[in-house]
């Protein structure tokens, strides 16, 4: 029973030391980023998002603080404007402890009998997409993705989207190589 004890935190350990978040971007090679220096929340679009409004402000504000630390600046005249979009799916792991021991494969003596235990758990994976849009023209000239798995721990909420939306404009602006 001990050993059963044993994996289990052991799986879970492994669970969440799977928290990275994976990020991707995408840029118009045409576009000068040195251009914009101011940005406003593109309203339409956000309130189509479906998801809490407590976690849209944790998102709009994760997003204030890190394009504050490039020196942009909100404003009513905005060079950008800033849309997202979010997606989540449920992930369905099931792993199988066989804490027997016989001769080789198949049958054997086995404490559990038949195999072993099974482990089912599940985890909800998600993705962050930041868009910007030249204000002027009304096209893309950027996009973010982030991919990661989400919490329902609400004291680490906040925590987690704010890594989510660091790593994502930690690629903003571009460097063209």
């Amino acid at each position: 029973m001990k050993a059963i004890k044993l994996f289990q935190i052991l799986l879970l350990l492994v669970l969440s030391s799977c928290s990275s978040v994976s990020v991707y971007s995408d840029f118009d090679k045409s576009v000068n980023f040195s251009q914009y220096k101011t940005y406003a929340f593109h309203r339409k679009g956000i309130d189509k998002v479906q998801i809490s409004e407590l976690d849209k402000k944790r998102i709009l504000n994760a997003i204030d603080i890190e394009l504050g630390k490039k020196g942009m600046s909100k404003s009513e005249n905005p060079d950008l404007l800033i849309n997202i979009f979010t997606k989540e799916r449920e992930q369905v792991d099931v792993s199988q402890f066989n804490l027997g021991w016989g001769y080789g494969w198949g049958w054997g003596w086995n404490p559990y009998l038949w195999g072993g235990q099974n482990f089912v758990s599940t985890s909800t994976e998600g993705t962050l997409y930041v868009d910007l849009i030249d204000a002027q023209k009304k096209e893309l000239v950027w996009e973010g993705e982030g991919v990661g798995y989400l919490t329902q721990n609400r004291t680490k909420k906040e925590e987690r989207i704010n890594e989510f939306v660091a790593k994502i404009l930690a690629q903003y602006p571009p460097t063209k190589k």
